[in-house]
């Protein structure tokens, strides 16, 4: 079943859909192609088929339709297949799958179904409301203002989109008092900039805040960077897109099985997972070890 981004006929990628249901069938595949007219209705559909049994997911689309494709398949064994078409991308980049040309990226995922399985971790966020899975990155702090921003721009595209909006921000954001519980352990608080639970390399359409993270080690990279002023984060963001930064002094990374987080409410602290708003803190964020097969 091959499910397609509902936001795509919006997107300089629109062709995205119908070339990688061509390049399906030139495999001799004859895919069942899922379109929905928004995101909720393509997520029940979606769940609906999983329920009643199919042999593989492949989305067509960006992180959102790869945390879409995560929360319908955690723990089923059913593999997911990506065709990166979004603006991000970094599922796909921690994978290295193609991301230029969804004929490329169908090639990759036939030829993951004629090799052994391959399992990635995700992570659980759990909230009072509920739980959800993430399959690149929970962000908290800057990014995830930044990320309020640039969803709701149309323009520009790409990384250029991000960009923008961390400027914008950057006027007027001001660190934030957290208090945090790393496995277990005792409550610390620390004031942050930023916090993210990485499962893979990457966010924002390629800033590499934890560049040596692995999706499939059983574990979560916790990166935070403490107090800055706007002209010290302005001088360490240009580093992220090569993984320069992590010998920043304000810059800090341990690999972790679970943290809790939590913000004074007056904060309006909130979370993003894979580019999609999660909410308010306070939220706790464990691993989940080999919970998906991926065709990658």
């Amino acid at each position: 079943m091959v499910a397609v981004n509902p936001c795509a006929a919006f997107s300089v990628k629109h062709s995205s859909g119908p070339r990688a249901e061509a390049r399906l069938r030139g495999h001799g595949v004859d895919p069942v192609m899922l379109q929905a007219a928004d995101y909720q209705s393509l997520e029940r559909a979606v769940d609906f088929h999983v329920e009643a049994g199919i042999d593989a997911l492949v989305v067509v689309g960006g992180d959102g339709m790869v945390n879409l494709g995560a929360n319908a398949l955690a723990g089923s064994g059913v593999p997911l297949g990506i065709v990166p078409s979004g603006t991000g991308n970094d599922v796909a980049r921690t994978l290295g799958l193609p991301r230029h040309g969804p004929e490329a990226a169908v090639d990759r995922l036939m030829a993951a179904l004629a090799s052994p399985p391959r399992y990635m971790d995700l992570g659980l966020v759990a909230q009072a409301g509920g739980s959800k899975y993430f399959a690149a990155v929970l962000s908290v702090g800057f990014d995830a203002v930044v990320n309020e921003r640039a969803n709701r721009w149309t323009w520009p595209r790409g990384r250029s989109r991000y960009v923008g909006a961390m400027l914008r921000e950057l006027a007027t954001f001001r660190p934030v008092s957290y208090r945090l519980a790393v496995d277990g352990q005792g409550r610390r608080d620390v004031e942050a900039m930023m916090i993210s639970v990485a499962n893979g390399t990457s966010l924002g359409g390629g800033m590499r805040i934890t560049p040596d993270a692995r999706c499939d080690d059983g574990l979560l990279d916790l990166f935070v960077v403490s107090r800055l002023t706007r002209l010290g984060l302005l001088a360490v963001f240009p580093k992220v897109f090569s993984g320069r930064h992590t010998g920043h002094r304000s810059v800090h990374i341990q690999r972790v099985s679970s943290v809790s987080l939590e913000a004074p409410e007056a904060s309006g602290a909130v979370g993003y997972a894979d580019g999609e708003r999660v909410g308010r803190l306070p939220c706790v964020v464990t691993v989940a070890p080999a919970a998906m097969q991926v065709l990658a």
